[in-house]
């Protein structure tokens, strides 16, 4: 099998049809394609649609591994790799964002470099507003400073892998998955291609700011231990800050003999270093949690059906 197309899916019931047909008509009918679906617990008639295509295209190698329930697109992908047979896998999704056209050429320049085991797509020009881009350069910002692996800006999981980094990928059984610093943890040569992110053709996005936030958090928690490190400064900051604090109030006393009145001022400092203390205790509940999840070893995702074409 030369090729296998990564597909997560959740609520994409009205583009399933639409991308594959996209794909045969890059790819064709051969037997070098092979199509992972995955199910992620979509609440519409996705997986209907999927077994759709299984039935007509039964000379075609599809596979569909439909979730219990929805675990999420880290999940997704990685139930994908770990299923897949490719000599080269594609991770793409179903809404058609991301034009079937580019996997084509991604593997067409991986097969003429063999030097490279990656071909990233990212975006040279983003298409979000002001807001969401400023939030995500900033997290891209940020993130390189303080963890030891680098984060290209504006790369996406849309890309292409050879099968060594396929099998460093799923090596990596980690429950808190993001998948952006396993693949530039993993290493491997890596070659970044611009691509143009084209309009959704049915459905909305299920990304909100709020959910960007928390898989920039479990970005930044999974790969550095620097938030720890900073608790501590801060923990050393606030003591010196106390001490001083002391000390003008002795000075004040001694100078001016009767002690200024100063309750407003020790309840902003209770309320600050008591709201500091809970932040920073919050930092450390995020990792022993993490911890705590991982120690169960709870599978990362849970196939109620899988389905494939018989060849």
């Amino acid at each position: 099998m030369k090729l296998s197309l990564i597909i997560p899916c959740y609520n994409e019931e009205k583009n399933i049809k639409l991308f594959f047909e996209s794909c045969i008509n890059i790819f064709g009918k051969d037997n070098d394609t092979e199509y992972v679906f995955i199910n992620d617990g979509s609440r519409d008639n996705t997986y209907l649609e999927i077994r759709k295509l299984i039935k007509k295209y039964n000379n075609l190698n599809i596979i569909c591994l439909n979730f219990s329930r929805n675990f999420g697109k880290e999940a997704a992908m990685y139930a994908g790799l770990k299923n897949c047979s490719g000599e080269y896998a594609a991770i793409i999704d179903a809404d058609l964002q991301q034009n079937p056209k580019y996997v084509k050429e991604m593997l067409n320049f991986i097969e003429e470099n063999k030097e490279y085991d990656c071909v990233t797509c990212y975006q040279n020009k983003r298409k979000e507003g002001f807001v969401l881009t400023t939030l995500k350069n900033c997290f891209y910002s940020i993130v390189n400073k303080i963890t030891d692996v680098h984060f290209h800006k504006n790369a996406s999981d849309f890309r292409l892998m050879s099968r060594k980094m396929i099998d460093a990928i799923i090596s990596m059984e980690e429950y808190y998955r993001f998948s952006k610093g396993i693949f530039s943890f993993v290493g491997f040569n890596n070659y970044y291609m611009p691509y143009e992110v084209e309009e959704r053709k049915n459905g909305k996005s299920s990304w909100s700011i709020i959910k960007l936030m928390r898989y920039a958090k479990d970005g930044i928690l999974s790969f550095t231990t620097r938030p720890l490190k900073i608790s501590s400064l801060f923990g050393l900051l606030t003591f010196l800050i106390s001490v001083i604090f002391i000390m003008v109030k002795i000075i004040r006393y001694i100078v001016f003999t009767n002690e200024i009145n100063s309750s407003s001022i020790i309840i902003f400092l209770i309320l600050f270093f008591s709201g500091l203390q809970m932040i920073l205790i919050g930092v450390l509940g995020e990792y022993i949690g993490r911890n705590y999840v991982q120690s169960m070893k709870r599978p990362i995702y849970i196939i109620k059906d899988k389905v494939q074409t018989k060849r």
